[in-house]
């Protein structure tokens, strides 16, 4: 008589396979659910305070602009990570990218600018990795060093190529062109064939009709007059997405950056891997550079980064090293800039968002925990609700603080959420053992 086999898993265990399908879609429905809901609170609060710039297509198209440079660098510094490989030079491939990309905007045109802000970048992560990877130096070290490097490069070869072409020591020529732009039609207002079309969205803004109103001014400001480039940088999350998680060399890179012992066991450079994810980090970071010379200001000054490098290490953090959370993470820090430049009045009403985020943060924890640790945002909410009434005005440096407080939060109160790679930031030597 035959030995019976297995018995069957239960029915209501999905297979492998199903669950690694199933757990993507889930994120992205609730990384899209959080950004609903966020959208809608600041909707009630624009109708409630009259703030009209809180959710005005002008707010957020400046904030989708200034939202890139940041995603940019933090894509990159996922890349690096993602094989074990803190970035802490994101900043100076920044840089880097923001010299080369005025250059070659102001020798060849924006486009070629744009390229070669990318190998700028690129080889300020080269240069990372040779240190980090080849030579086995700390990798807090190797990032500082190049970021103090960067500065000086660039100011070197600001005196060779712009000094005597308009320009001078730390700054360029302003770029005579720019990167073309597109309005879409039927949504946006375009043209098709030389005739006006439909203004879809901007009907919708026009409504006045919270949530409807707002978003419609969201789809107007990222369909109508926007750089082909700054579409191209956003399309790249998805593609970091499928690149990462549903590709051979995406799979290998995220294993060097969990276990590189186990990975090299199974035949996968881990070296080039490594490589090839800190050179991919510091391109993203040039490319994020050339947007700010390219669309933000156009002409290269010294100091033009402002620290975003450091920035988009909040976000990647924030974002749980995933790309659509490091999209969400730029986008706080983005629309907070865009407010403070835009519309001074409306930061008192952004009092109320925050109290409001903080007191549903607190009840959410409480409900599906039920922890004490509630107490703390629910005292946060409570402080900066009586801030709201007591004040009729607060300091524009507040907004800006914003998202680096809403940072400090998740990381206070979700940390046992937050999953870095499990090797990120220690050396690794071929044929080392466990």
């Amino acid at each position: 008589m035959s030995a019976p086999g297995p018995a069957p898993a239960p029915a209501t265990e999905p297979a492998p396979e199903r669950r690694r399908l199933v757990r993507p879609s889930r994120r992205w429905s609730r990384g899209l659910l959080i950004a609903a809901a966020g959208l809608a609170l600041l909707s009630l609060v624009a109708e409630f305070t009259g703030a009209s710039e809180l959710t005005s297509s002008g707010t957020f198209a400046a904030a989708f602009r200034l939202t890139t440079p940041i995603l940019l660098a933090g894509l990159g510094g996922l890349f690096a990570e993602r094989v074990g490989v803190v970035n802490i030079g994101l900043e100076g491939m920044m840089i880097l990218g923001t010299w080369f990309g005025a250059w070659g905007a102001l020798a060849y045109g924006p486009w070629w600018g744009a390229l070669l802000g990318v190998v700028g970048g690129a080889i300020g992560g080269l240069v990372h990795a040779i240190a980090t990877v080849t030579f086995g130096i700390d990798q807090i070290v190797s990032g500082v060093a190049i970021n103090i490097l960067a500065a000086g490069v660039a100011r070197f070869l600001s005196v060779i190529a712009f000094a005597d072409a308009g320009g001078g020591a730390n700054q360029s020529a302003r770029i005579p062109e720019a990167i073309p732009r597109v309005t879409f039609p039927l949504v946006a207002g375009g043209e098709i064939a030389g005739r006006s079309t439909p203004n879809l969205f901007g009907a919708l803004e026009g409504t006045r009709i919270p949530i409807v109103s707002e978003l419609g001014a969201l789809g107007f400001a990222i369909t109508a007059n926007v750089s082909w480039l700054l579409l191209i940088s956003y399309a790249l999350v998805p593609v970091v997405w499928f690149v990462l998680w549903r590709t051979t060399i995406g799979l290998r890179m995220r294993s060097v950056g969990e276990h590189p012992v186990a990975a090299e066991s199974l035949g996968v450079n881990v070296y080039l891997m490594k490589y090839l994810g800190v050179s991919v980090s510091g391109a993203l970071a040039g490319l994020g550079g050339a947007i700010l010379v390219l669309e933000a200001a156009g002409i290269y000054r010294e100091g033009q980064t402002g620290g975003r490098g450091f920035i988009a290490l909040a976000a990647l953090i924030f974002g749980n090293w995933r790309p659509s959370g490091v999209l969400m993470g730029a986008g706080l820090f983005g629309y907070a800039s865009a407010l403070e430049l835009r519309s001074g009045e409306s930061v008192h009403s952004l009092l109320l968002f925050v109290a409001l985020s903080l007191a549903i943060l607190a009840i959410v924890r409480f409900v599906r925990e039920r922890q004490a640790g509630a107490l703390v945002p629910l005292g946060l909410a409570v402080l900066i609700g009586w801030a709201y009434v007591a004040t009729e005005s607060v300091p524009s440096q507040f907004v800006f603080f914003t998202p680096h407080l809403t940072t400090l939060v998740v990381l206070a109160f979700f940390s046992q959420r937050l999953r870095p790679p499990a090797a990120v930031g220690r050396p690794y030597r071929r044929g080392q053992q466990q």
